[in-house]
């Protein structure tokens, strides 16, 4: 991943660390700061069984016509048009069947005039037929086939090319994969596809007091449920996660946030953000390069920070996993996304408040809540901060700009649905 540092990165001037913590920014100035921090992604060939939801790197180019010869779109007879042009139901076209050809065949004679071909759907038209009658269409008396109306040049034909043209451009650069995509381009004769490189990203969960799942805890430890989160979280966005977990100290977080800033396109660390003494994070990369946010107007993700180290961006994260799952999708996700070439704009809509909503005006107030489709109505989900059951309870984000204050049972209010996080 190649990187140009644009914008501000004195912002912090020659302040480093917690004890030098700026006044809290607004969420939109601290996103224009992040974004002045470009990358390049790199790219790389794979099979197309990799392709899905990946991006294209390169423009596709058809390497052959497809179809790839005209070929029958109905099971029935391939026939010559001119011969049926007199067909009623009062006189029908009688007419002699030579043979039978399936998908995958070939039939190596001429069909002249007066003559039928039984043919199955996806088989090569044979010389000198240019249409196919249904074979519902038709009577069979042994080896003769009655034809009761006329049928237009190229019935039930799929001609050559008509679908794609070898030297077409069928999908542009920077396109994100689907699985029809991908078919498309299989069909255009690829086994391969040049994309851009998903991000690897080093993720540095911090805290001495973190352990693995358990039911037997020791005193004063915490399961660290963010290894999870924060895992599934960069799958969604289509990275590749590598989690280091870290005591707090800062000489092995030292240690820690240089190798993976050497190994990985971008870190994430969580814990040591708060405004106080003892910001390891934040101390880890002054250290290392330069912060550049540190405070945002945002409730919650007041302590999010964010800095540049050895040319690599690093988010630092609060170490509780609802404000960190918060301050990724607010500050982390979209970057992640452009960092693949994936511009995705995470939409707004506007609904009816089902209950009060408490909102600090200073702040964007990102508040959990269920969103009623159905009903236009959405209900904050009313629970102490640290809650972590609060994310699965909820299926959508409040979103009350900075001014915006309380909003009051009834009122209109912006949603973001989790689903509309969502790449593909």
């Amino acid at each position: 991943m190649q990187y140009n540092i644009l914008g501000k990165l004195n912002y912090l001037g020659n302040r480093s660390g917690a004890q030098m913590y700026p006044e809290l920014i607004p969420v939109e100035e601290a996103l224009n700061i992040i974004n002045e921090v470009n990358t390049e992604p790199e790219k790389e060939i794979i099979s197309l069984e990799e392709a899905n939801s990946r991006v294209l790197a390169q423009d596709v180019e058809v390497l052959l016509d497809v179809p790839p010869f005209d070929r029958a779109a109905m099971d029935g007879y391939a026939v010559i048009a001119d011969d049926t042009m007199t067909a009623s139901e009062s006189e029908p076209v009688q007419l002699h069947v030579v043979g039978e050809i399936g998908a995958g065949s070939i039939f190596s004679e001429t069909i002249r005039s007066g003559e039928a071909l039984r043919i199955a759907t996806g088989a090569p038209m044979p010389h000198g037929a240019d249409a196919v009658v249904m074979q519902e269409q038709v009577e069979l008396e042994e080896d003769e086939i009655l034809i009761k109306s006329p049928l237009k040049l190229h019935k039930d034909v799929a001609l050559q090319g008509e679908d794609i043209k070898a030297g077409e451009i069928i999908l542009k650069k920077n396109k994100l994969l689907g699985p029809h995509h991908v078919a498309l381009i299989a069909s255009a004769g690829h086994k391969t596809v040049e994309v851009f490189k998903k991000p690897d990203v080093g993720v540095i969960i911090t805290g001495s007091e973190l352990t693995e799942p358990s039911d037997h805890l020791e005193p004063g430890k915490i399961i660290n449920s963010n290894r999870y989160a924060l895992k599934g979280l960069l799958e969604d966005t289509l990275s590749v996660p590598h989690i280091i977990q870290c005591p707090d100290d800062m000489k092995t977080l030292l240690q820690m946030m240089e190798d993976a800033l050497k190994r990985y396109d971008a870190v994430i660390t969580t814990g040591g953000t708060a405004v106080s003494k003892g910001d390891l994070s934040i101390d880890a990369v002054a250290e290392l390069g330069e912060v550049l946010i540190h405070g945002v107007a945002a409730k919650p993700g007041k302590p999010v920070g964010f800095g540049v180290a050895m040319g690599k961006p690093v988010f630092m994260l609060s170490g509780y996993p609802v404000a960190a799952a918060v301050q990724y999708d607010s500050f982390v996700r979209q970057y992640l996304l452009k960092m693949q070439k994936i511009n995705k704009k995470f939409d707004l809509i506007e609904c009816t408040a089902g209950d009060d909503i408490r909102s600090s005006r200073g702040k964007r107030n990102i508040i959990r809540a269920d969103f009623h489709e159905d009903e236009g109505m959405v209900y904050p989900i009313k629970t102490k901060a640290g809650i972590n059951k609060s994310i699965v309870l909820s299926n959508c984000y409040i979103v009350a700009e900075e001014g915006v204050g309380q909003i009051r049972k009834g009122e209109k209010c912006k949603v973001m649905k989790y689903s509309s996080l969502k790449v593909c």
